[in-house]
């Protein structure tokens, strides 16, 4: 997935869509372990580097008050 395609999807789907990721990589992890072939090898790092990107995006949303614990007021409110 491309970031600008990402960027695109409201918070719902972004959540939903990071779900269906993780589930799809957990399986291909599995597969991986128990020693089944993985039918694309290269699916997991990109699984890996997309859950990373939604994350990301997520992350960015975030009011950056939220994201700092409101360290940022108190460090503005001691001036």
């Amino acid at each position: 997935m491309k970031m600008t395609n990402i960027r695109e999807y409201t918070d719902e789907e972004l959540v939903h869509v990071l779900s269906d990721k993780r589930k799809e990589l957990f399986g291909l992890k599995v597969k991986n372990r128990t020693g089944e072939a993985a039918e694309q090898p290269l699916l997991i790092r990109e699984l890996r580097r997309d859950v990373a990107r939604i994350k990301t995006v997520i992350r960015e949303r975030q009011p950056a008050a939220s994201r700092a614990g409101g360290a940022a007021e108190t460090v503005a409110g001691d001036s």
